[in-house]
């Protein structure tokens, strides 16, 4: 393949990659929408709705997001009332992010996403798995 060919836009893995986490993110805007979610707070919030009580450190950790990023975040769902932030009583640098009683009621409205978005993709469950296993795959080369 000459440099010229390998220069090719349609030649790069990089811009399906792209353009397919765009277009994924739009394509859960109008649910999250109706939820007054944006996608960055859905991803806490399906953290949050696995393990609640968690520390900054861990969230930023699951969602690879730097305490930068996540605070803002955090205190605009704090202020929506899904969230609450405590400093934590062993160690006053830990902060841990905890459920509202809203914030636990919402995971009963999100639970039509998943099943919204399946249907959007029009993939099969097997194709949906490969791929998640095969993204992952490509993250953790990519992290080393």
């Amino acid at each position: 393949m000459s440099t010229d060919d390998s220069l090719r836009l349609d030649r790069q893995l990089c811009f399906p990659l792209y353009a397919a986490a765009r277009a994924m993110v739009q394509a859960y805007a109008p649910l999250l929408e109706k939820l007054g979610l944006t996608y960055p707070q859905y991803l806490v919030m399906l953290v949050l709705w696995e393990e609640d009580g968690v520390s900054v450190k861990v969230l930023g950790e699951r969602l690879f997001l730097d305490s930068g990023t996540l605070t803002p975040l955090l205190k605009r769902l704090e202020t929506q009332g899904w969230v609450r932030r405590e400093r934590s009583t062993e160690d006053a640098r830990s902060v841990r992010v905890s459920l509202t009683t809203s914030g636990r009621a919402l995971k009963r409205k999100a639970a039509s996403v998943p099943e919204a978005m399946s249907c959007r993709l029009g993939m099969s469950l097997e194709e949906v798995t490969r791929l998640r296993r095969d993204m992952r795959r490509l993250f953790e080369v990519l992290s080393k």
